[in-house]
């Protein structure tokens, strides 16, 4: 539909909630909002058609930066088809767009996806859109592992982001790296110099590495708690320095098996109101059920609903999607709905530095829209104006 409007809808905005508002949606982006009190139909949109969302809930389009796959497929066997997977479920379940993770891996093969995905990037994408890479290793720490494949992880190759750069021009959005490791700063100095977040994850840094890794542009925090030294009240590790310096910001896993509440509700707390991000880290198992799946060239076992290595039992990504994700937040943690949009949607926007089109419902901006009951089942999704279909 080129031109429609949708009304009786709880609108959540930057400046609040709109409790009975209408949204006008023309040539894929919004071109008017306000209150139903206000809406003369013959005067503002006379040939729309007109969607009445029955008080449910317009929120802006979930941004997911760190995800690795879903429905069967993984971005590190990237190609066409496996793209239009990943992009198609995930929409289905309110992503509008997301950044292609990849995993540790020999550099010619992430070099590979790489490709592909900037390939995919040039055309018309009917699905999530792809806003650029994530590149999570394989500058990272082998004591902080995870699913990641400890054999090829290597110490920061600022040559390998040089080449990458200049190939695929502005495609890496976000690296995650261990900084203590040898060139760690250098590489988050060169990261910052070029656009690029840089966000630690994985890593063993003490308390006084990262304050030493924000001062070189460090910024942000993958999968907060998991897969980072932890707090003590003597040596506050990483997750110390990522709770209290307010220059980083945090994503977190909103499942209920990574994270407590109680640690979710503490990280939402001192990160208000644009520190917490909220990520899937999904893997291909996402949206299928129990069963045995890789990650990473890593078997991997999923069991009500939990992915873990085969070997070993160490967590694997997840089977989360963003809705699921917002959904736990409202119930389990206790924030409420206009917050956790935020978490999962404004605050990725700003970190992408994508705020001024991407992330809010507000005059002008992309028409990226979630239509989510009162209940908060997912009802429809509309990228750049189109409704996305099952």
């Amino acid at each position: 539909m080129s031109s429609f409007v949708i009304t009786g809808a709880k609108i959540v905005t930057e400046q609040g909630t709109i409790e009975d508002g209408y949204l006008h949606i023309q040539g894929g982006v919004i071109a008017a909002i306000g209150e139903m009190s206000s809406w003369d139909q013959t005067s503002a949109a006379p040939d729309a058609t007109l969607l009445d969302a029955r008080g449910s809930w317009l929120l802006p389009g979930f941004i997911d930066v760190h995800v690795h796959g879903g429905y069967g497929a993984d971005f590190m066997d990237a190609d066409p088809e496996t793209l239009a997977i990943i992009t198609r479920f995930h929409a289905l379940n309110g992503t509008t767009g997301m950044l292609a993770t990849t995993m540790t891996a020999l550099r010619e093969d992430i070099d590979r996806v790489l490709g592909e995905v900037n390939a995919y990037m040039q055309q018309p994408m009917p699905y999530a859109q792809l806003l650029g890479v994530h590149m999570e290793g394989p500058f990272i720490s082998p004591k902080w592992a995870g699913a990641q494949d400890p054999k090829l992880m290597v110490t920061p190759q600022l040559p390998w982001l040089e080449d990458w750069n200049e190939r695929y021009p502005q495609l890496v959005k976000q690296l995650t790296l261990a900084p203590e490791r040898e060139g760690g700063l250098a590489m988050i100095a060169w990261l910052r110099d070029h656009g690029i977040v840089a966000a630690c994850g994985h890593t063993d840094a003490t308390y006084a590495e990262i304050q030493a890794a924000v001062g070189a542009g460090l910024s942000h925090a993958v999968h907060t708690y998991n897969a980072m030294k932890p707090l003590h009240h003597r040596e506050p590790g990483t997750v110390g320095a990522v709770l209290t310096d307010t220059r980083i910001s945090g994503e977190v896993i909103a499942d209920g098996h990574h994270v407590h509440p109680a640690a979710i509700r503490l990280l939402a707390m001192v990160k208000q109101p644009h520190g917490l991000l909220l990520i899937t880290d999904a893997m291909s198992a996402a949206g299928l059920g129990d069963g045995e799946y890789e990650l990473g060239g890593q078997a991997v076992t999923v069991q009500a609903g939990v992915a873990r290595l085969t070997e070993g039992g160490a967590l694997a990504g997840s089977t989360l999607t963003m809705i699921e994700a917002l959904r736990f937040m409202v119930r389990e943690v206790g924030v409420s709905v206009a917050d956790a949009s935020r978490f999962a949607s404004g605050n990725p926007a700003r970190l992408l530095k994508l705020e001024a089109t991407h992330g809010s419902i507000a005059l002008g901006k992309q028409a990226d829209l979630v239509l989510v009951s009162p209940e908060l089942a997912l009802e429809q999704v509309w990228i750049r104006g189109n409704e996305i279909k099952g």
